[in-house]
């Protein structure tokens, strides 16, 4: 159990490919989620803007450089047991350059779209995210 008395700020990273669909990495050498699935991210460091960590984190867990970045909206993300991490995830949509090489946090990556959200276990409520970010594309989602 995390003791905390504020909330987190964190930022996720949407990257969409030819596509259209979405880049998930599997968590691996971590304590929070492992095994799951999320978009790459984290939180925002002590002095760092938001879009200052979403470059950053985006390039550390895949990196990907972020060309131009657009914030599209936040999530606020209660915990789910007292004690426990209170986050409000900002997400921001990326255009980006290079190759993806993973970190040792994830261990593989996927491309999905709204048909494939159900085939994974997303970490973070991210898939909350997913949802919205692609219902205000006009796609539907699988629930």
């Amino acid at each position: 159990m995390v003791e905390q008395s504020f909330p987190i700020p964190v930022v996720r990273i949407i990257i969409t490919d030819a596509a259209g669909r979405v880049l998930i990495v599997k968590r691996d050498s971590t304590t929070h989620s492992r095994g799951s699935w999320c978009l790459p991210g984290g939180k925002v460091d002590y002095g760092e803007t938001v879009l200052q960590a979403a470059a950053k984190e985006l390039f550390e867990e895949t990196a990907l450089e972020c060309e131009a970045m657009e914030f599209l909206f936040y999530q606020d993300s209660p915990p789910p047991d007292p004690g426990e991490m209170h986050c409000i995830n900002f997400y921001f949509e990326c255009e980006n350059e290079g190759d993806i090489v993973l970190n040792k946090e994830s261990s593989a990556y996927a491309w999905i779209g709204p048909e494939d959200l159900d085939k994974y276990p997303i970490a973070f409520l991210n898939d909350l995210g997913l949802k919205l970010y692609w219902a205000e594309k006009g796609l539907a989602v699988n629930s």
